[in-house]
């Protein structure tokens, strides 16, 4: 499957992995100081295609140290009585995902995402399987990232707790395959990975889907 971002930032994010990379192993300081205006050119190009200011960009590449690798999402499919759990994100002007967020350190992904499914809706989750592992710029999500990010979706059964917002969320509510809500938290998810969320709850011998 091809990107379904632009091709500049692909390749944006391509020479801030190499700058990131090239600096965390390289000790010749005139291969350093060639990584670092690779850098600085690539917040250049996306502060000219975004209007962010490019100081701001180059502090954000900065930021990320070591070998460069993707991120890791983490959303939890969770069902009850065939109706998939939804919460309304705060952080984006209230429209509705799955529950998840970035993975945590010295947590499996597995356990990050039981701790998000509990933080943002309330109820206590075991993980059953891994539905899907997806990479972002191949769907159409938006708005686009500065960094490469996989997305990884579980299939979760409810173990105990209630619906209740967290500190992220501001609603919780189960809804029907044939009544998603229209607003959605395109930048979290879209509405046909939703759908194959409500195939994996039908079919759990269906194999996990990836890019």
């Amino acid at each position: 499957m091809s990107s379904a971002e632009p091709a500049w930032l692909l390749w944006v994010r391509e020479m801030q992995a190499l700058a990131q990379t090239g600096l965390a192993f390289s000790r010749d300081p005139y291969d350093r100081d060639r990584y670092e205006q690779l850098r600085r050119l690539a917040a250049r190009i996306m502060a000219e295609h975004t209007g962010m200011p490019a100081e701001r960009v180059e502090a954000l590449f900065a930021a990320e140290t070591g070998y460069a690798t993707p991120k890791l999402d983490v959303r939890g499919a969770v069902f009850r009585d065939g109706r998939l759990l939804l919460v309304r994100e705060a952080a984006d002007a209230n429209r509705w995902t799955l529950p998840g967020g970035w993975a945590d350190v010295n947590e499996s992904p597995a356990e990050s995402v039981a701790k998000e499914v509990r933080e943002e809706s309330g109820f206590a989750v075991r993980v059953v399987k891994l539905a899907a592992v997806w990479d972002r710029a191949r769907h159409p999500h938006t708005p686009a990232y500065a960094f490469h990010i996989w997305k990884l979706f579980f299939l979760c059964e409810i173990t105990g707790g209630e619906a209740r917002t967290g500190p992220e969320t501001t609603e919780v509510a189960f809804f029907a395959e044939d009544a998603l809500p229209a607003d959605l938290s395109v930048s979290r998810v879209l509405t046909p990975q939703l759908r194959r969320m409500f195939a994996h709850m039908r079919d759990p011998a269906l194999p996990t889907e990836f890019d």
